[in-house]
């Protein structure tokens, strides 16, 4: 979750953010001053992986005593370790873990020797340079940096990590040489679950494609934004990478405020009361037409309590998707500076053990929870405890004859953490976030994030779990298992995907490798979902043998997808159409390519 590029109080360390933020200038140097010119392309991508397992353990456990209010003494000689983070509810573990913002006396963290500060800070610019000035000490010698103005880590969404890394890691090696300091993610505490959403007009979920031609507010980047993109490439459309232009044949995702979640809700409340528009440059086939256009907002990606905002305003007005239904997508990440780590891993072992220890107390005993939604509450010094209560669990209410979703969050335990990273059961989920986000910032280009940033750190490099592997002393159980039994009926998205095969058989060819890696990544990140694949074909040949190689075909994309790990159960129906159901003219080549297509349909 978090506020992309937000560019005031920005250190002499942060010039990447100047650059990123005044993108939109350059683009539009480069791109929109005359008609005709070349700009950015639609693009419709294969989206992310929709994993049916919801990582979701409880451990039994003896019930350990609440943590008091008061602040901890025995701890207070200790170094002080500072986590900065976002108002969000997924910290919840970590946070009650110490009592609230600070260590406090009976918390889990002060029988584990930690003295912690949480800091509440929703900026992510400032989350940056906060990392910055802690390296900027540690690397004047200083073996526990003081400043109050740094953190040794972060706590964001996991699939913002991949920018936040990599653009991070630029400034690291411009300003003390290449590969001398790094973040990495080192364990994750949460996960959104139902929380971060798109919101827009209820025609969008039972008809995805009435989404062409939307423009949608959004913090880009961020995993609202993932989310939305999600969407539209399980459902098969085009995403307009450009911020300052409008393609009627696409999805348009329009930059809100300041990088402001609560400002992506508010525009499009102003946008609907008050008929306000946006100016955009028009494009079609990926050309500037030399007009412009006026739209107004019809939807937006936001969270708590952006979507409380939007549906208190509002009427006809439902979340499409949410991180529910890709419910592997956004987890809780830790992300802390490598070579600190390395000298002090006790410490980070016994921050991510406190935090995972509070987390299965939750899971077992609601009055945990309740302590939880107190120390938030003391922590953000935003809304009650009643308020964060309530939104953990997630509510639900009807406006106008339509029912909507708010809220939603889970927390992560020892188990969870060790199945999530693929640990116990051998399915790395975080991995398939981590590289199909990757895709979207190379192939959309966020930012101008190509050439501003250059590369993104390959997850390898930027996942370090050893210390999460190092905790010792800490009660787990086996991974939980995806039920796939049940009859599923409702359909979360259906897209079809251009895959390759060679002439005449069911084999699938080496430039569409990409591709179905692509469709796995898709279905880890939403593994809640059971799936239907129907291969299709063109009129080449006779009916019949069309037939048999449209199911041939389907069955390929069925084994690939098993052989990476996708369970059998989940598949629940494999079929081939043959010719019969065409979505172009076979009369030309074009129209033979788009009907020769496999169709993949996620239900829950």
């Amino acid at each position: 979750m978090g506020k992309i590029l937000r560019t005031e109080k920005l250190t002499t360390f942060s010039e990447l953010i100047i650059v990123i933020a005044g993108i939109g200038a350059i683009l539009g140097g480069v791109y929109y001053l005359s008609p005709g010119i070349k700009t950015a392309v639609s693009k419709q991508l294969n989206g992310i992986d929709l994993n049916q397992t919801d990582v979701n353990n409880v451990t039994n456990a003896e019930k350990i005593a609440l943590p008091t209010t008061e602040l901890s003494s025995e701890v207070a000689g200790k170094p002080l370790v500072r986590i900065a983070g976002y108002a969000w509810n997924a910290q919840s573990g970590i946070i009650v873990s110490n009592g609230g913002p600070k260590t406090t006396k009976g918390s889990l963290m002060e029988k584990n020797g930690v003295n912690l500060e949480i800091i509440r800070q929703d900026w992510l610019s400032e989350l940056r340079n906060m990392q910055m000035k802690f390296i900027e000490e540690f690397d004047k010698g200083e073996a526990f940096p003081t400043s109050d103005k740094s953190a040794f880590a972060v706590m964001i969404m996991g699939d913002g990590a991949p920018f936040y890394i990599s653009s991070v890691q630029k400034s690291l090696d411009e300003k003390y040489g290449k590969d001398k300091y790094h973040l990495q993610v080192m364990g994750v505490v949460g996960m959104s679950y139902g929380e971060d959403k798109l919101i827009g007009p209820p025609n969008w979920k039972s008809d995805p494609k009435s989404m062409k031609g939307a423009v949608i507010s959004a913090v880009l980047g961020d995993g609202d934004w993932v989310t939305t993109v999600n969407y539209c490439f399980a459902n098969g459309l085009k995403v307009n990478p450009d911020p300052a232009t409008y393609d009627a044949e696409a999805v348009n995702i329009y930059p809100s405020e300041n990088d402001d979640y609560i400002k992506s809700a508010e525009e499009l409340i102003k946008s609907q009361t008050t008929g306000w528009t946006v100016t955009l440059k028009e494009v079609v086939n990926g050309k500037l037409t030399g007009k412009s256009v006026n739209r107004k907002i019809d939807g937006c990606a936001t969270w708590t309590p952006g979507d409380k905002t939007v549906f208190d305003k509002l009427s006809g007005f439902v979340d499409i998707v949410s991180t529910k239904e890709f419910n592997n997508q956004m987890p809780t990440a830790l992300i802390g500076v490598k070579e600190w780590a390395v000298k002090n891993p006790e410490i980070v072992s016994n921050i991510l053990k406190s935090a995972l220890t509070a987390s299965n107390q939750m899971k077992n005993y609601e009055d945990w929870k309740v302590r939880a939604s107190q120390a938030i509450s003391d922590t953000y010094k935003m809304e009650t405890p009643e308020y964060w209560y309530k939104m953990f669990k997630g509510e639900q209410g009807t406006k106008g004859g339509l029912t909507y979703n708010m809220g939603g969050s889970k927390v992560f335990n020892y188990a969870d953490a060790m199945q999530y990273f693929g640990l116990s059961d051998g399915v790395n989920r975080y991995k398939s976030v981590y590289n199909q986000v990757s895709g979207y910032l190379t192939e959309l280009n966020p930012f101008g994030f190509n050439e501003n940033v250059g590369a993104v750190v390959p997850y390898d490099q930027a996942v370090n779990l050893f210390f999460l592997k190092n905790i010792n002393d800490i009660e787990s159980t086996s991974a939980d298992k995806a039920d796939y039994s049940s009859q599923a009926t409702e359909v979360v998205a259906s897209g079809e995907w251009k895959i390759n095969f060679n002439t005449g058989s069911a084999e699938i060819s080496n430039s569409s490798g990409k591709e179905v890696e692509k469709i796995y990544n898709l279905l880890v990140q939403a593994e809640n979902t059971k799936l239907t694949v129907v291969g299709h074909t063109d009129n080449v040949g006779n009916a019949s043998s069309n037939l048999a190689l449209s199911k041939s075909r389907a069955e390929a994309v069925v084994n690939y997808l098993k052989q990476k790990g996708i369970p059998a159960s989940r598949f629940q129906m494999v079929d081939g159409k043959g010719q019969n159901e065409p979505i172009a003219n076979n009369n030309s080549e074009s129209g033979k390519a788009l009907n020769r297509r496999v169709v993949i349909t996620f239900l829950k």
